[in-house]
């Protein structure tokens, strides 16, 4: 069994590959080979022996899907990958749209199809709210910096300025608006998303979806300590009926593939829950699931490969995680083979 396993850049943003890889070797019985997929030679998990046996410098998606199966193929042929668990949000239409390719070479996946990311888009997320009577903030779409002068009277600052794929900001005025749509844009293109701010706590959950509308697991948890860049740093497993179960009621309605983090912002005057976004892959905190008895990546590697995975009916309370940082001392042959080669073998 080999699975091979994307998003190794452990840094301050980090991926959610290297605890996911960390839940997938603890299973109960599991006896397989990891292998890392990176885009970035300098891709921290690369270097972790414990992590990946094997690890390919892989294109970015955006370079072309051709380009892309390509080089997924030309390590297929070496290797004969079973599964490959992608973690990335960038990468997710792209595997959705190969999916079929990949299974023609052996590959399996387990991710969401074309449709469900798209109406889970952070463009299109309010009006799916809307329709499904699940609180939101509301949202308005601008392509021009003139968009922000026409901003609707329910929309009064501050207000959040938000990137289609990463990157938010709260603005406190219309300078702030327009500095951060400016910097926005320039990374990540049109729309940008002026969303109603929400003053409260933020909660999340991190959940696990067969494709027939099940919930395979759920685990809720509040942060604890939040970056500048608005980062779980901490966080602690808690008991929340209400924001699993309407986790559950998204994942019934869309037909839920794949993992899936649910993002809540509770209004810290109504406590009120609104629901900010939905990743369409494991969050970097998924270990915490793991430790709190929903070993939701490995279920994920057994539903991929069309197994019958039992739901998780419980779990613990009170599990906390704190990342922090630990300086790993590697050679430079390390970053050459891997720089040169394309392929940095830890076995």
């Amino acid at each position: 069994m080999k699975i091979a396993v994307t998003g190794l850049n452990n840094v301050d943003n980090p991926g959610p590959g290297v605890p996911v890889i960390r839940g997938i070797r603890e299973a109960e019985g599991f006896d397989g080979e990891i292998i890392g997929l990176i885009y970035d030679a300098l891709e921290p998990g690369a270097y972790m022996n414990e992590v990946a046996s094997k690890n390919y410098l892989i294109p970015y998606p955006s370079g072309g899907l051709d380009i892309y199966f390509e080089r997924l193929a030309q390590i297929n042929e070496i290797e004969k990958i079973d599964v490959i668990i992608p973690t990335l949000d960038a990468e997710m239409f792209a595997f959705a749209k190969l999916k079929p390719k990949l299974e023609s070479i052996g590959i399996k996946t387990l991710v969401p199809t074309v449709d469900q990311l798209t109406i889970r888009g952070k463009d299109k997320l309010f009006n799916f709210c809307e329709k499904h009577n699940i609180s939101a903030p509301k949202n308005y779409l601008a392509s021009s910096v003139q968009d922000l002068y026409k901003l609707p009277s329910e929309l009064k600052y501050p207000v959040v300025i938000k990137g289609i794929f990463y990157d938010a900001y709260v603005a406190n005025n219309f300078d702030d608006a327009e500095n951060y749509f400016n910097k926005i844009s320039s990374k990540w293109g049109y729309p940008i998303i002026v969303q109603e701010y929400i003053k409260g706590n933020e909660y999340n959950v991190c959940a696990l979806g067969n494709g027939e509308g099940d919930t395979v697991g759920a685990v809720a948890m509040k942060k604890l300590f939040i970056t500048d860049k608005g980062k779980g740093w901490a966080g602690v497993s808690i008991e929340d009926n209400e924001i699993v179960e309407i986790s559950k009621k998204i994942i019934k309605e869309l037909n839920w593939i794949g993992g899936a983090e649910f993002e809540f912002m509770r209004d810290e005057m109504t406590n009120k829950n609104y629901l900010l976004e939905i990743n369409p892959r494991f969050p970097a905190w998924v270990y915490l699931a793991v430790a709190a008895g929903q070993n939701l990546p490995h279920a994920a590697v057994e539903l991929a490969q069309g197994k019958e995975v039992e739901p998780f009916e419980s779990y613990e309370i009170g599990k906390i995680f704190i990342r922090y940082s630990w300086d790993l001392i590697t050679d430079i042959k390390k970053f050459e083979e891997i720089t040169v080669k394309g392929v940095l073998n830890n076995g």
